[in-house]
């Protein structure tokens, strides 16, 4: 179905651009991971067009799910949050830390890029905020996603591995294993910083 999709949008000519963001858009909004989709940009549009396009895209479908999160779906987006523990913790480190929590979390394989979207609707993050961390966190992911899928000679082996793209791969797990790790210090910092607080008030 997707490569179906991919080629379709591929034939579309000067609409494959507009077509393709519309896609990514409702993809994101209904909760469908865009990496294959980031990896069809690649090939069908090139490096420099495709991390434009997927910018342009991801960006526009994180701020739409993100308004819908806040202002249209609220009561489902904290049924789903309660289930997550590791999201709860995201509120208070956002209310403190803003957009480099934002940011840090765009970078971290754990926090799922759909879900996120969702997740934030509900912190005290800044719309302005929240689209530009979002935006610079989720560049470099794009950047690879889109040179590997560049590299591919076709839609049939759009994804395969190659010791190059392998190699790019294992780049992009590094970096968000570090996010990861420094997204982890700052809650945990900034939630002994709360308890800290709450015992002292009750002193």
């Amino acid at each position: 179905m997707l490569q179906q999709t991919l080629e379709w949008i591929q034939n579309l000519g000067f609409w494959s651009p507009i077509i393709f963001i519309l896609i990514y858009i409702i993809s994101t909004v209904l909760l469908i991971s865009g990496a294959a989709l980031t990896l069809g940009a690649g090939l069908i549009f090139g490096l420099l067009p495709g991390c434009l396009y997927v910018s342009i895209a991801s960006t526009l479908g994180a701020t739409v799910a993100f308004l819908i999160g806040r202002y249209l779906a609220r009561g489902w987006v904290i049924n789903q949050i309660d289930n997550k523990p590791k999201f709860k913790a995201i509120d208070s480190a956002v209310a403190q830390q803003g957009w480099k929590i934002v940011g840090l979390t765009r970078l971290s394989p754990v926090f799922p890029f759909v879900f996120l979207n969702y997740a934030f609707s509900i912190t005290q993050v800044s719309l302005k905020d929240y689209i530009l961390a979002s935006w610079v966190g989720m560049l470099p992911g794009t950047i690879m996603y889109v040179y590997i899928g560049s590299l591919a000679k076709d839609l049939a082996s759009l994804g395969t591995t190659t010791p190059e793209n392998n190699n790019l791969v294992w780049i992009l797990r590094l970096v968000g294993f570090i996010a990861t790790v420094v997204v982890t210090i700052y809650i945990t910092r900034i939630a002994k910083q709360a308890l800290d607080s709450k015992i002292s008030e009750k002193i």
